[in-house]
């Protein structure tokens, strides 16, 4: 088995750079404003090749989640979480959920972004619960 890891290609490195120094951004249409995840050449709304790069709020919805019962990758022991968050900017990004988990249901839970610190990248983006769980 091996650790997981960014691959990383021409049109993520100002992301992951972003990341690294924990203000993530995300490409924003120039023209139509939409955000764009993951990052490319041109707007997949409008087809503009005008984009800029802008950094996130930080603050999304779970909209889906598992538990992984089962080790695929070194760097993730079981069992462990994986979460679908819709970003408050509109992309759908693929993260974890760190800290306590929800009591009750996590569909619609509102999160943040925080960061984790990674060998290979440096950090990477996670999620916690905005509100925690009442004592």
């Amino acid at each position: 088995m091996a650790n997981s890891q960014a691959f990383i290609q021409f049109y993520d490195e100002p992301m992951w750079e972003s990341i690294r120094a924990q203000r993530w951004a995300l490409q924003q249409c120039d023209d139509c404003s939409q955000y764009q995840y993951p990052p490319g050449p041109c707007c997949p709304h409008c087809l503009s090749l005008s984009m800029s790069w802008k950094p996130l709020s930080g603050k999304g919805k779970i909209i889906s989640w598992v538990v992984f019962h089962r080790q695929y990758f070194d760097n993730y022991k079981p069992p462990y979480n994986v979460v679908a968050v819709q970003l408050t900017e509109g992309p759908l990004v693929i993260s974890n959920l760190v800290g306590p988990e929800p009591e009750g249901g996590w569909i619609g839970r509102e999160v943040t972004i925080c960061y984790e610190p990674n060998a290979e990248q440096g950090s990477i983006p996670k999620v916690m619960l905005s509100e925690p769980p009442a004592a």
